[in-house]
């Protein structure tokens, strides 16, 4: 479930444009209401799909000019070929996956690429909460603990150590702070958001 725009989240868009091709093809998972997807049609004139499950999200997603397919991604992806997109995007979506291997090696299959962010459960105000008794709750994790989508948090090392498991290796990594600001010294302590480019272990550039 994609969270609730924020500096980071468009720091996020950013990296994201930044590293698709101009006209290739996208598939955006959890699209929510098409947002990004029209970005990245406006500033890469990309062309593609989204993917969403919620009835309102969707409708608001083809108000927004973007193709978008109503179907649960925890089913898989099994109605897409092998490499049929360029790009397949999971953005702030990952915690809310039950399946988290099963969806990220499907990415992978109908993928050449894959670009994966997700909030860092690592970032230290996130830990201090922890160390205080009660949950985290952020821009980036808005919810309560009690209404929360998210169900699978991670830090930057829990992704990195399963990227190897699942076949995947990691060909650019962001790290970004709160207000959207890069974070390359301690980014699983600092870094509020994580963004990851990958790719199959085999595929080399």
């Amino acid at each position: 479930m994609r969270e609730p725009l924020s500096f980071a989240a468009r720091a996020d868009w950013l990296a994201l444009a930044s590293w698709i091709e101009p006209r290739s093809r996208v598939l955006d998972l959890g699209c929510g209401d098409g947002q990004l997807l029209r970005h990245l049609q406006q500033t890469r004139q990309v062309s593609g799909y989204g993917i969403e499950i919620e009835p309102a999200r969707v409708v608001s997603a083809v108000r927004n000019g973007v193709n978008v397919l109503q179907m649960n991604l925890e089913t898989g992806l099994s109605g897409f070929d092998d490499r049929s997109f360029d790009t397949v995007i999971l953005s702030q979506t990952l915690q809310a996956m039950r399946h988290t291997e099963a969806i990220l090696r499907e990415i992978l299959r109908v993928g050449r690429e894959g670009i994966v962010t997700f909030p860092n459960f690592g970032f230290w105000k996130n830990r201090m909460q922890v160390l205080g008794g009660v949950m985290p709750k952020s821009q980036a994790m808005p919810y309560e603990w009690f209404d929360t989508p998210n169900i699978h948090l991670c830090t930057l090392r829990d992704f990195e150590s399963l990227c190897p498991r699942i076949g995947a290796r990691v060909v650019q990594r962001l790290v970004i702070g709160p207000q959207g600001e890069p974070v390359e010294l301690f980014p699983n302590l600092r870094g509020s958001l994580a963004i990851y480019r990958i790719q199959p272990q085999e595929r080399r550039p």
